[in-house]
């Protein structure tokens, strides 16, 4: 694994396969009535956020802290950046303290592999843009591997705003390198140009893709939050229609297989893309999604800044 990790393509298939079987070795502190583990003392990370985010700050946070890090919060709210100071001065200034890795969430698409050039210290990337969020990627096939067992020849569906969601180019990316099919559905507005270069299948029909008329059997769907907040545009015609033609209906729900689970990457718009039924049903693992947010981020600073060595429970 290189110093930094940036993008769900920076992963090869061992790479990531590693980080998986740390985060199962990492699960088991999250039982334990100590949740501490030594490797990172004397270590400090910096979780640098110029947007606002609860799951993956606090998730991160906790990591660092169960691996004993000194961990330190910064957002823009706060920094000098609310100031005038350009993003590379501040992010000069924090490395320049002494920290070991910064976990970083930008606004602009590339902003933090331009941050990764500019600092001696690790990188990871806690979502960036409409570009990538590596790490959601990570707890959302290390949440399928625990239910489904190894991903190779799974078949995956995602289903909706694609063209605002650096949560699924990440997700076909690791997912494909694991092995598994993806299928892509949204409306055509909804899909971003190039969607051709992905290695995934796509479609505007989620009823045939779910029925497996057209795809085969579905053995996961995740269902991908509308980003109300980065529409500039009428990208469909109300929000009635697209929870008609894209939602995750009860009707569609039944349609799934009997060991095909639920997964939303959160927070979630109920009665949008998703029914309460779907969202609360056994099939539903997104609490689960934010369990393993914990464990996979363990095990990503661990490796960064640990190497790769046995964890010592």
């Amino acid at each position: 694994m290189s110093a930094h990790l940036l993008s769900a393509a920076d992963l090869d298939r061992d790479a990531a396969t590693a980080i998986l079987d740390t985060a199962e070795r990492m699960h088991a502190v999250q039982t334990r009535e100590v949740k501490k583990l030594p490797p990172l003392r004397g270590r400090t990370i910096v979780n640098l956020f110029f947007e606002d985010s609860t799951r993956t700050r606090s998730s991160f946070e906790i990591a660092g802290k169960w691996l004993s890090a000194d961990v330190i919060n910064v957002s823009a709210k706060g920094s000098s950046v609310s100031k005038g100071e350009s993003l590379r001065d501040t992010v000069l200034t924090v490395a320049a303290m002494g920290v070991d890795a910064l976990v970083v969430r930008h606004h602009a698409s590339g902003a933090v592999n331009r941050i990764a050039t500019w600092v001696g210290c690790s990188v990871v990337n806690a979502g960036d843009g409409t570009h990538e969020h590596p790490t959601q990627a990570l707890l959302d096939a290390y949440t399928l591997r625990r239910r489904l067992g190894e991903l190779a020849g799974r078949h995956v569906v995602i289903v909706g705003d694609i063209t605002h969601s650096r949560v699924a180019r990440s997700n076909v990316l690791l997912l494909c390198t694991l092995g598994a099919r993806v299928t892509i559905v949204a409306p055509p507005t909804l899909l971003p140009s190039g969607i051709g270069s992905w290695p995934c299948e796509t479609s505007w029909d989620l009823d045939a893709v779910l029925s497996g008329k057209a795809h085969g059997d579905v053995d996961a769907v995740m269902m991908l939050r509308v980003q109300r907040e980065r529409m500039n545009g009428g990208y469909f015609p109300t929000e009635r229609e697209y929870a008609i033609g894209y939602g995750l209906t009860p009707e569609r729900l039944d349609l799934l297989a009997e060991h095909a689970p639920v997964l939303h990457p959160g927070p979630m718009n109920r009665g949008l893309e998703i029914s309460s039924v779907a969202a609360d049903s056994e099939r539903s693992v997104v609490l689960d999604q934010v369990q393993a947010g914990v464990s996979v981020r363990m095990a990503v600073l661990y490796r960064l800044l640990a190497g790769a060595g046995e964890v010592a429970l």
